[in-house]
């Protein structure tokens, strides 16, 4: 009977509205617990907001949106993961790069000093060679002087500078020609004329080795120690008290002291300069002067340079605490020095070398500092215009002897480009000088004393 009721009722609504009907309601058809077959018949109510919604939309609405949440999130750290990857791994291989470049300019820095320590070691030859050929004798052949201008070219005469200068060497000349004017009563002294090249003998090992004090003693009279011993001092540091001493110039070379003597008093700088037997030398911080007796290994005498600058008052143009510049010539110990007095230029004392008491004094008309070092040639100052410039001049020179002094151009080489002690040894008519980490000898030529 309800089956009958509903199925009248559907094809009334059907049949009279079809199309209302099929856009408002529906039919469904399911069997029930108990195996009948149940029709439900469903319509649209007019107003949809009024039907309450099932409570598991918002929650699933809630999900769908943390989902979506998420997923942006999980975007931006895999778009992050790759460029941070892709970062990496750019700087990784730059890294790779420049310690590749960096390694390469290792090698080719060591295989350049390489080549620099080989063209110096052959060049040292070379100069000792050229030095040692200058030292032998001519063999003179028993032929007559006529026989040998005849058989000899013209050109050898005039043309062959180097036949004019070693003949001006073997051809005997007068001891009164050597004899210079004046008061450079020594024979062999005159006026500078050239210095040559520098002759390397020793590279410094550390950086205690950028400039120091290396020489030999002219006039040595102690029994232990005689002129072939050579002495060294490293002059870099705030306690300076080391004095090496070397059997000869073959030990020295090789780096094996025969003895180290440690100074009583502080050295400062580079001025420091040995004599009959004593190293001269200023104490660190003032202008007091020391001589250092090398035998009994003890301090002899000590006196104040009187108004002397010192530390750093008058250095020469290198700095270093160069205020005072001892050195030794064919006359005697000397001091190169300024005052305030002086204002600033070059002072030059001759020292009494047992009491260290100033004989005379000179003032030049040059300023220290505009000079990069100085030495004394027989009773000669004379003053280097550069300690960097590879070729430079020795631009000054002041005579003692008449107290004039007046501008000259001899050239000098810097050949390690610091060059920051220079010493005068008659004994051996040569100069010492420490460039750069580099102990090196120049010879030097002087002529016959100006009138």
């Amino acid at each position: 009977m309800w089956l009958q009721a509903s199925v009248l009722c559907l094809s009334w609504l059907t049949l009279s509205n079809p199309t209302k009907a099929q856009d408002q309601a529906s039919l469904r058809h399911s069997n029930d617990p108990t195996g009948r077959c149940q029709y439900t018949f469903t319509v649209s109510s007019p107003e949809e907001s009024s039907c309450p919604r099932s409570s598991i939309e918002p929650e699933i609405d809630g999900v769908l949106a943390r989902l979506t949440l998420l997923e942006v999130l999980v975007s931006r750290l895999v778009a992050g993961a790759d460029g941070g990857t892709r970062t990496e791994d750019g700087l990784q291989e730059a890294y790779s790069h420049v310690t590749g470049e960096k390694t390469q300019l290792q090698q080719d820095r060591e295989r350049l000093n390489g080549q620099v320590e080989e063209l110096q070691r052959r060049l040292a030859e070379l100069s000792q060679e050229a030095e040692s050929l200058r030292q032998t004798p001519c063999q003179q052949t028993p032929t007559s002087g006529g026989a040998q201008r005849k058989n000899r070219p013209a050109s050898d005469d005039f043309g062959n500078g180097a036949y004019q200068e070693m003949k001006a060497e073997v051809t005997e000349v007068p001891a009164s020609h050597l004899i210079p004017e004046g008061n450079h009563n020594l024979t062999g002294c005159g006026e500078l004329l050239s210095v040559g090249d520098p002759v390397l003998h020793r590279k410094a090992d550390g950086i205690t080795g950028k400039y120091g004090v290396w020489l030999q003693d002219p006039k040595p009279q102690s029994p232990h120690y005689g002129n072939k011993t050579v002495w060294r001092i490293d002059a870099v540091g705030k306690d300076v008290r080391q004095l090496f001493a070397y059997e000869d110039m073959d030990q020295f070379t090789k780096g094996f002291p025969m003895k180290v003597l440690v100074l009583p008093e502080p050295v400062e700088s580079t001025g420091a300069t040995l004599y009959q037997g004593s190293l001269y030398y200023q104490r660190r911080r003032s202008r007091t002067l020391i001589r250092y007796n090398l035998a009994s290994e003890s301090v002899a005498s000590r006196l104040d340079l009187p108004h002397a600058g010192f530390h750093g008052q008058h250095p020469y143009s290198w700095g270093g605490y160069t205020d005072i510049d001892l050195a030794v010539d064919e006359q005697g110990l000397w001091a190169i020095y300024s005052t305030s007095k002086a204002r600033g230029v070059i002072v030059i004392s001759q020292l009494d070398p047992k009491s260290l008491e100033v004989k005379r004094s000179w003032e030049t008309n040059i300023r220290k500092n505009t000079v990069a070092n100085a030495f004394m040639v027989c009773g000669r100052l004379y003053t280097v215009a550069s300690y960097t410039a590879p070729n430079t001049t020795v631009n000054y020179v002041f005579d003692t002897a008449t107290g004039v002094g007046r501008a000259v151009s001899v050239p000098f080489k810097n050949k390690y480009r610091y060059n920051s002690m220079m010493d005068y040894n008659h004994a051996q008519r040569k100069l010492y000088s420490w460039d750069n980490f580099h102990m090196v000898t120049y010879d030097i030529r002087l002529g016959r004393a100006s009138s």
